[in-house]
């Protein structure tokens, strides 16, 4: 299993954010977590990298304890907000991510090179990270995730903000990646973004409310899209809480 999670509960100021949650996910998989903002989506991915606090259960990462250093490299984590310098070009950025992940010299260029077609930013190659729009910077910092090539992409919410043309191309990117047998776990709250995953994996209020397929889904529910399909599934369990 690329990720598998028993039991996982997280507390955050003394509230449970996530409420004993089992997840399997496959290798070469492209798998929606969405929910709508608090379900517990970022603790989860947070939980599944190894940096989330007051964690209880078991989660383990491509058959490792989630946070074991044998990981760092194997897996590429892309938070909300952009991690990367400001004071740095779009290309000084990747090829100091590509020296972390080991590479050096000509394999360190060629990565960068590759990473900033991928996510379509050859034009701003140059331009310093702070001067680029909100769009950019994360399009940036999720090409800093692909630059050392991992097995694992845990993706939170990368294609917020952006324009329906890039949004598309990132998640044909996904789909490519997933061929080559890379994993991704990607986040959103934007539901229409569910039709465009192998699987989903619906939240709310810290649970798994459905963990399924997009044809599944809406077989289930009769629902004519997700968004419809995800509130089908709230009256049923009962309604707002």
């Amino acid at each position: 299993m690329a990720v598998c999670a028993r039991g996982l509960r997280a507390v955050r100021g003394g509230k449970s954010v996530l409420d004993g949650i089992d997840l399997e996910v496959s290798p070469g998989q492209v798998v929606g977590l969405l929910g709508p903002s608090g379900s517990g989506k970022t603790t989860l991915l947070r939980a599944i990298v190894g940096v989330q606090a007051n964690v209880s259960g078991e989660v383990q990462a491509l058959g490792l304890p989630a946070g074991s250093s044998a990981l760092r490299r194997r897996i590429g984590y892309a938070t909300q907000a952009a991690s990367i310098y400001l004071d740095l070009t779009v290309m000084q950025n990747l090829r100091h991510f590509a020296a972390l992940a080991g590479l050096r010299g000509t394999a360190a260029r060629k990565a960068a090179h590759e990473a900033v077609d991928a996510v379509g930013l050859g034009a701003q190659a140059g331009q310093r990270a702070g001067t680029l729009s909100g769009g950019e910077r994360s399009r940036t910092s999720l090409a800093a995730t692909l630059v050392g090539d991992p097995e694992l992409l845990v993706l939170d919410e990368p294609t917020v903000g952006l324009d329906p043309v890039l949004r598309r191309d990132l998640w044909n990117l996904f789909h490519r990646l997933a061929r080559q047998g890379r994993t991704l776990l990607v986040s959103s709250h934007v539901m229409d973004e569910a039709t465009r995953c192998d699987r989903l994996v619906l939240l709310r209020q810290g649970a798994i409310l459905a963990d399924t397929t997009p044809p599944e889904l809406l077989a289930q529910t009769g629902a004519p899209d997700a968004e419809a399909a995800f509130l089908a599934l709230i009256d049923a369990a009962g309604g707002v809480r």
